[in-house]
C-alpha cells in the first residue's frame, strides 16, 4: 500500500493534525488567561459548526473559561409555527407537498407536515429543489416546494426558478437570511457575547465583507470559519485575540473557499429572484430584514398567491403539558443551553421532540444528545 502523502494537496487529516490541535488550543488558552476575566463568550451561528464542536470534542480541548455556545444557525428550527401551518394547509387541501426531510416533523400551530401525511396528504421527502421540480415534471398536480434554509439553499431555489419550472409548480417560500439575526441576537439586552464565528459555506456565497456593517453597529469582532477542527480552532483563537486586543473586524480563516466578495454569479441569482423582507424566527422574534420573499416579477410562482391558504381551519392541537418548560427559544438566543432545560434528553428527545431544537439534524438539543453531551476525543486523534 502506497505512503499516503502528507506534504501533497491531499494529504492524510490535514485539518485534524492533534499536534496542531493541542498547540491551537494551548494558544487560545493563553489568549484567554491574559484576558484576566471569565467567561470570555464567543457564539457560532451555524449548526455545521456544531455538529463538528460537538463530534470532534473541541469543547474538550479549550479552556474552561472560554464559552462557545450555538445561537440561531439552524434554519429547520427558526421556521416559525405558521409557516408551518401554511404547508399543512396546503398539503391537506390537495396539494403535493415537497420540502428537506427534517421540516417533516417540525410542529406547526396544529400539525406538522408528518402529521399531514398520516393524514393521507401527499407530503414528499426531496434532497433538492431540483428534486421538487422533476416531480412537478412528472404528474399533473399541483407540487408546492416548501422551501427553506439560509443563503447556500436559497441560492439553489433561485437557480432553480432562473432556469425554468414546470406551470403546476410554485413556492412556499420560508427562506431566512442571517446577518440580520446576528443584529438581533447582538442587540438582547445583557448579551454576553463578545464575538462571533459566520459559516464558511453561506460567507462562500456572500463574501465576508457583508459582515463588515455589523461590525461597524456593534463594534464586535466576526470571524468566517470552516467546518474542520483546525478551521474552527483557529477561528476562536482569531477571535479571542480580537477581543483582547479590542480591535473588531472582520477575519476570514477560511480562505480556500471564501473571498471578500463572494459568489457574485450566485449573488445576483438569488437577489433577481429574491428579495430582503421582515419576517418572524421561532424562538427569536421579528428579525427586520431576516427573511426572503420572492420579487414581484416571480410573484406567479408564489405559492402564498397561488393558492387560498387558510391554515385557520387546521384542527386543535393539544399542547404537551411541559411544553411550556421547552427553552428553545433562549437555547436558539445564546442565553441557554440544552442542559438548562428540564425536559432536554428526558421528556424531549430525537424520537419524541418537544421543540425544534431537537427535531433537526442542525438543532442544538438534537447535536448535544447525539454525542452524548461527552467530547469523543477519539475522533480527533
Amino acid at each position: 500500500m502506497a505512503t499516503p502523502d502528507r506534504e501533497g494537496p491531499f494529504r492524510e487529516a490535514a485539518f485534524r493534525d492533534p499536534a496542531r490541535a493541542s498547540a491551537m488550543s494551548g494558544a487560545i488558552a493563553k489568549a484567554v488567561s491574559a484576558l484576566g476575566r471569565s467567561p470570555v463568550t464567543v457564539m457560532h451561528v451555524c449548526g455545521s459548526h456544531e455538529q463538528a464542536i460537538a463530534k470532534y470534542g473541541l469543547r474538550a480541548v479549550l479552556p474552561r473559561e472560554l464559552h462557545v455556545i450555538m445561537g440561531p444557525g439552524c434554519p429547520v428550527c427558526v421556521t416559525d409555527a405558521p409557516e408551518v401551518d401554511e404547508g399543512v394547509a396546503l398539503a391537506l387541501q390537495g396539494a403535493h407537498v415537497a420540502t428537506y426531510g427534517d421540516m417533516l416533523r417540525v410542529p406547526g400551530s396544529s400539525l406538522s407536515l408528518a402529521d399531514a401525511q398520516a393524514e393521507g396528504a401527499r407530503v414528499h421527502l426531496v434532497y433538492s429543489v431540483d428534486q421538487a421540480v422533476g416531480l412537478a415534471r412528472r404528474i399533473r398536480g399541483e407540487v408546492v416546494f416548501f422551501a427553506t434554509g439560509f443563503e447556500t439553499t436559497a441560492v439553489a431555489t433561485a437557480a432553480a426558478v432562473s432556469r425554468g419550472v414546470p406551470s403546476n409548480f410554485s413556492i412556499l417560500c420560508a427562506h431566512k437570511y442571517i446577518p440580520p439575526a446576528m443584529d438581533v441576537v447582538a442587540g438582547i439586552p445583557g448579551s454576553k457575547v463578545e464575538g462571533f464565528l459566520a459559516a464558511g459555506h453561506a460567507a462562500t456565497i456572500t463574501g465576508w465583507s457583508v459582515f463588515e456593517p455589523f461590525v461597524a453597529r456593534h463594534r464586535l469582532p466576526v470571524v468566517v470559519a470552516g467546518f474542520e477542527p483546525l478551521d474552527i480552532l483557529a477561528a476562536l483563537l482569531r477571535a479571542v485575540e480580537r477581543i483582547r486586543a479590542g480591535s473588531p473586524r472582520v477575519d476570514n480563516v477560511y480562505p480556500r473557499c471564501v473571498t471578500k466578495d463572494g459568489n457574485r454569479r450566485a449573488q445576483e441569482a438569488m437577489w433577481r429572484v429574491f428579495e430582503r423582507a421582515d419576517g418572524r424566527w421561532r424562538g427569536i422574534g421579528e428579525v427586520p430584514g431576516g427573511s426572503l420573499r420572492l420579487r414581484e416579477a416571480f410573484g406567479g410562482l408564489d405559492a402564498r398567491r397561488r393558492f387560498a391558504i387558510d391554515a385557520t381551519g387546521l384542527p386543535a392541537r393539544t399542547p404537551r403539558p411541559d411544553a411550556a418548560q421547552c427553552l428553545c427559544g433562549a437555547i436558539m438566543s445564546g442565553i441557554a443551553s440544552p442542559g438548562d432545560c428540564p425536559l432536554y434528553a428526558d421528556a424531549c428527545t430525537p424520537e419524541h421532540p418537544v421543540g425544534a431544537c431537537m427535531v433537526s439534524s442542525e438543532g442544538t438539543c438534537r447535536i448535544w444528545h447525539e454525542y452524548g453531551g461527552h467530547p469523543d476525543l477519539g475522533d480527533i486523534t
